[in-house]
């Protein structure tokens, strides 16, 4: 009786949502399958309890980090006790009774009304997430930044499961090395958007960062250098290094754990691997000497892959690794692997002929198809990047499509599974506005509303085919972001779009509304101390010249939520009180316009100029 009753209430909550766009008191990110608003609200105060099923160590670990964030809030935090009978009233109950099975592991069903909250789940992992969104349906501090007493939940019924099971970010740590506490940060912020995986790489040519008890060369030595490339041809000699010990390393996966992110780690082969070399030369087809690099580039000097002694050395690497991380799956690289030193090395070429390999791409197989075969002895899986499809695919490798969607279409046509990660869609180290107005980034220009409507699912696959996109990942690469501020900064909002196309059905998906809603989002952040960037406010101008008549038409366009924009023709700047955009409109020419987007009498974003002519010089 009560699974039916369960069942009708979410056909009810079901036939409520058909409107994308249906709620306007909740601003919830990743938008839920299905929520229906009520009359009322539920208070909260100092004497609300938050209850687990007895005897459930999950369950109350998902409660009293909900106590955590509340306490952040509102200056207390909710006692969290095991449950004992009826429910009762100003009470948040957390439960893996009567879930929905259709729902899955991930999922879960959040009701609040006046007498409390109740989230319900097959899993504490869909508990866990009833409690991320639990936390969206709470006020933001403000602009004072004062404390909320007593905060009110909205009443709603909401319904809830993940589209992908790989929802995932990436930090790159070789490159730039980050601290411990920065690190569950960005795990705690992954977090926050029920994102499920934290890709860390940890290896590359300009950094080791995990110790390896049997190599302590690898971080004694090559986890060090003596500066950083910050600019086109600029090294700031600056010395910089660090890595993780295995210590911290274990503490990091186990806080990832509680928070439901699998902690997948990235140890670069055959190439990317300088800093493996500079400490331990004899894996190399030349036998050094290197140095540590200060300037970025794909390297020629990539590990032997003719050396008995480069499997060894890896194996003992993979053997430790394997021991620290509990997930499924090792990331092996496997990208940007040049062949040069392959094809003049007597040790590699001596393994093509023994092996019966036609050329160098063949060799590169080999060599992840047997560090394929060692990890499943360990019961690990391997994901790589889209160039371990050249040869021929390893039996059960996962690929990692980033040089658009061609490596993940041909690997799920070979029934492989694939985690889709384009750069020119999901790598969130690409300039994300005008790069006058921004940070110095690697390049590309990869906007907001672009990241949201990125669909992941090629329309070329099959039905079957398409089962194999097993999800999603966003990219921080590091060549030039140096500090934990511009990782936020890169990483957000363009993240909480990444995690909306991950988790939310397309039916679901409206740029509009996620415009609405992060604004929403941009207050947590605030609250948080995330610094994201507010580069959704800034203005692009759309300049048609007719050169004939010497005038050009002009628009505007943001990518923030009805946005009021405000513009000045005599190269001033623009304020509150300057001419307000409504259609797009024609100047004679030469000029320069100026505009931004002000809300509520404040400047939003940047201000934006453009100065248009005809060059009399063509």
């Amino acid at each position: 009786m009560m699974i039916k009753r369960m069942f009708f209430m979410l056909c009810l909550i079901w036939m409520s949502a058909a409107n994308p766009a249906f709620s306007q008191r909740v601003s919830i990110i990743p938008q839920p399958l299905s929520v229906a608003e009520l009359p009322g609200n539920f208070k909260i105060n100092s004497l609300t309890k938050i209850t687990y099923d007895a005897g459930n160590s999950d369950l109350k670990s998902v409660g009293l980090q909900f106590s955590d964030q509340l306490k952040k809030l509102c200056g207390y935090a909710l006692k969290v006790l095991p449950a004992t009978g009826a429910a009762g009233s100003n009470v948040i109950v957390l439960t893996t009774k009567n879930a929905v099975d259709s729902l899955g592991d991930e999922g879960y069903t959040l009701i609040a009304n006046a007498k409390g909250v109740t989230i319900s789940g097959k899993k504490a992992h869909g508990v866990f997430y009833g409690a991320q969104t639990l936390y969206q349906l709470l006020p933001v501090k403000g602009k004072n930044n004062a404390l909320v007493a007593a905060p009110l939940i909205p009443a709603v019924k909401i319904a809830d499961k993940p589209r992908f099971g790989w929802r995932g970010m990436m930090l790159d740590v070789g490159r730039y090395f980050y601290s411990v506490e920065f690190v569950k940060k960005y795990i705690d912020n992954l977090a926050l958007h029920k994102l499920n995986v934290f890709h860390w790489h940890l290896t590359e040519d300009h950094g080791w960062r995990i110790e390896i008890k049997k190599y302590p060369r690898l971080t004694s030595i090559g986890a060090w250098r003596n500066g950083t490339q910050f600019a086109n041809n600029q090294i700031d000699n600056n010395p910089h290094g660090g890595f993780y010990t295995q210590d911290q390393i274990r503490d990091i996966v186990a806080y990832a754990a509680k928070r439901y992110v699998t902690v997948v780690p990235e140890i670069e082969m055959p190439g990317h691997a300088t800093a493996a070399l500079v400490a331990y030369p004899n894996v190399s087809c030349t036998g050094g000497p290197f140095k540590m690099l200060t300037g970025w580039g794909i390297q020629k000097e990539v590990f032997c892959a003719g050396k008995e002694e480069t499997f060894n050395f890896l194996e003992d690497i993979l053997s430790e690794v394997v021991a620290l991380f509990p997930g499924k799956f090792i990331h092996i690289g496997g990208d940007e692997c040049p062949k040069d030193r392959w094809k003049v090395c007597p040790n590699c070429q001596a393994r093509m002929k023994k092996e019966n390999l036609k050329d160098e791409h063949e060799l590169q197989s080999y060599f992840i198809r047997r560090i394929e075969k060692f990890l499943t002895t360990k019961n690990k899986s391997i994901i790589g990047w889209d160039e371990i499809l050249e040869g021929g695919l390893a039996p059960n490798a996962a690929v990692m499509s980033w040089r658009g969607t061609e490596g993940g279409i041909a690997a799920a046509k070979q029934l492989h599974d694939v985690v889709m990660t384009p750069y020119d869609f999901l790598y969130l180290d690409y300039y994300q506005g005008e790069p006058y107005l921004e940070p110095k980034a690697i390049g590309g220009n990869l906007q907001l509303e672009k990241v949201y409507n990125y669909e992941p699912v090629p329309a070329v696959l099959t039905a079957e085919q398409a089962k194999y996109i097993k999800g999603v990942q966003g990219n921080v690469w590091a060549e030039f972001i140096h500090s934990p501020e511009k990782v936020e900064y890169m990483a957000f909002p363009r993240a909480a779009a990444m995690a909306e196309l991950a988790w939310t059905i397309p039916a679901w998906k409206s740029w509009t509304d996620f415009s609405r809603r992060i604004e929403k989002q941009y207050q947590r952040y605030d609250d948080l101390g995330i610094n994201y960037a507010r580069s959704a406010y800034n203005v692009w101008h759309t300049v048609t010249v007719d050169s004939v008549a010497n005038k050009a038409r002009v628009s505007f366009k943001t990518n923030s939520y009805q946005p009021q924009v405000r513009y000045s023709l005599d190269g001033s700047e623009p304020t509150v009180n300057s001419l307000a955009y409504s259609k797009p409109f024609e100047v004679k020419l030469p000029i320069t316009i100026k505009a931004a987007t002000f809300k509520d009498g404040r400047r939003m974003g940047a201000i934006s100029s453009r100065s248009i002519f005809v060059d009399q010089n063509k």
